[in-house]
């Protein structure tokens, strides 16, 4: 079903025509406004410009809008330049200059411009001018015109973006491997810690001759440290609760491990042990003060004891190596673990902290479709083309060359007008644009009849039940009145429908968009039809009707 919102556009009579042009005249007098045109110029040579000067006198409320692109067919505008604005008591004159020229000698008539001044609209005057050709000097030598030569087509800059993809990667790569994976070297402690218990225990007691405890009579803090090699070495290797044990307890358990024969310590080894412990005890809690010449010698027994318990220690057994290797090869994993999610996590990182900008730049849906691919994104990115199709020409800008091709018209339609056609796409594609020119045949009519004139409205209706034998439903049409840039006037029809997925049984949304003109026996449509909220498709869809230009056919 067809549901139609549109404005008419009726057939004027010449009553109501010459009606509605007094009515124009009355209104355009009773704004106030004056529009004059001139051209600096009336005779130039070829390529030279023409400055052609559009002055509009009127009050300060009106918005005055002034011609924009190429209106100025046959001739072609260079330039469009600033509006100059001059005050002149209660009214403002305001002066739009635009750059013209042309490359074919001739006399030429530049078309009446519109301007729009508040809510009306005005004409300028046609106004003639020559192009003059350039005299050549025969006396002079000619030279022949050069050969046509290859031009190689100019490069994208794609490799920028991958050379710029690649440094920052190649940084984020060295980053990661100078924080994370580079071999670091060890500190002094690292190293330490990585002796066996019997040399870093060695190595403490060396360190702690070399302090300047027993010079400054600190002897709270040398037993401390000298208390805490043994019990370090003793955690270590013999009881692993060593260091939060009281002395007592350590004493006891050392016994036990005796008695189990686990430790083949001697009674004295452990007598002395003790002594030293308490001895380190009453100085650390009862502030005792022993002789230098004492603590000297408890550090030479704590250096004998560790010998000897190195000595009393069993030989690891080979299952315990084992078990001793497994342990080192499992820290190295979990190392190596950590450091694998640790480089996960910033590539994580930086990879969704570059999606969130880009995404806050440009929006979430543009970088998806960046990233992921849209058909209709890669159409308008890409790179268009502008070229004429049909007599008399269509010029229009499309992401894509036109193919021509030709519908099958029955044979009694076929008789009465030529059909060119030339598209891309198709409606399962979700994007088509179809450029078509339709020319009544003049021996359809008898001689001396005049041409009929061709309903255009009833042209356009014709297409959408092209729509419906398609299979389009909801058919949803509004009406407008359509102007080129250069001035040519049609109907354009556009709106939304129904369209069914090929396969199934569903429908999608679409959006169409057609436009129609009518020149003497010359029917010109271009018709354009996408997804229904496809952003990209609807700003091709702009660029395109803003490049449509037509050519009068030749009388």
């Amino acid at each position: 079903m067809i549901t139609t919102k549109s404005q008419n556009i009726p057939q004027t009579p010449r009553k109501q025509t010459v009606f509605l042009l007094g009515a124009f005249l009355f209104f355009a007098f009773s704004l106030h406004a004056q529009v004059k045109s001139a051209v600096d110029s009336t005779s130039v040579k070829i390529g030279a410009q023409i400055t052609y000067h559009i002055q509009v006198e009127t009050d300060s409320t009106n918005l005055v809008v002034f011609p924009e692109g190429q209106t100025f067919s046959p001739l072609e505008m260079i330039e469009s330049y600033d509006v100059d604005t001059l005050k002149n008591k209660d009214k403002f004159n305001l002066i739009k200059t635009y750059g013209l020229t042309q490359f074919d000698s001739g006399k030429y008539t530049i078309p009446r411009q519109k301007i729009v001044i508040g809510d009306k609209t005005f004409l300028t005057d046609s106004l003639q001018v020559e192009i003059r050709n350039v005299v050549v000097d025969s006396t002079k030598k000619i030279y022949d015109i050069k050969p046509m030569i290859a031009v190689k087509k100019s490069s994208s800059n794609w490799w920028q973006y991958l050379l710029i993809t690649l440094v920052v990667l190649a940084v984020v790569a060295f980053l990661l491997y100078w924080f994370i994976w580079r071999p670091k070297p060890l500190s002094e402690d690292e190293k330490i810690a990585l002796l066996p218990p019997y040399d870093r225990a060695k190595l403490a007691l060396k360190t702690l001759d070399e302090s300047h405890y027993l010079e400054h009579q600190n002897l709270k803090d040398y037993y401390s440290d000298l208390t805490f090699i043994i019990r370090k070495y003793l955690d270590e290797k013999v009881y692993d609760r060593a260091l939060e044990s009281t002395t007592d307890e350590l004493i006891s358990h050392l016994k036990l491990l005796k008695d189990g024969h686990q430790v083949d310590l001697s009674q004295d080894d452990i007598k002395k042990l003790e002594s030293i412990l308490k001895r380190a005890d009453l100085v650390k809690f009862a502030k005792s003060a022993p002789d230098i010449e004492l603590a000297k010698l408890d550090r030479k027994t704590i250096d004998l004891e560790i010998d000897h318990v190195k000595e009393a220690l069993p030989e690891p057994s080979e299952e315990e190596k084992l078990l001793d290797e497994k342990y080192r090869e499992e820290q190295a994993r979990k190392k190596k673990r950590k450091k694998v999610w640790i480089t996960v996590g910033v590539s994580v990182f930086l990879l969704l902290a570059t999606l969130t900008g880009f995404s806050l730049k440009y929006g979430f849906a543009y970088v998806k479709d960046t990233i992921i691919g849209h058909s209709s994104k890669e159409l308008l990115e890409g790179e268009w083309v502008t070229s004429q199709y049909g007599i008399p020409p269509v010029t229009i800008t499309t992401p894509k060359v036109l193919k021509r091709t030709t519908p099958e018209l029955p044979e009694e339609m076929a008789q009465k007008m030529q059909l060119t056609q030339f598209s891309y796409g198709s409606l399962i594609d979700g994007f088509q644009l179809v450029v078509a020119t339709t020319k009544l045949n003049n021996q359809s009519q008898g001689q001396g009849q005049q041409q009929p004139e061709i309903d255009l409205q009833q042209v356009l209706d014709a297409c959408l039940k092209m729509f419906e034998a398609a299979g389009a439903q909801n058919i949803i049409t509004k009406n407008e009145t359509f102007v080129t840039p250069n001035g040519a006037e049609g109907i354009k029809v556009f709106g939304s429908m129904d369209m069914p997925i090929k396969g199934t049984e569903n429908f999608e949304k679409g959006a169409y968009v057609m436009l129609g003109f009518t020149s003497q026996s010359v029917v010109q449509q271009i018709m354009i039809f996408h997804k229904e909220h496809d952003v990209y498709a609807e700003q091709m869809v702009t660029r395109i009707l803003n490049s449509v230009e037509l050519k009068e056919a030749e009388k």
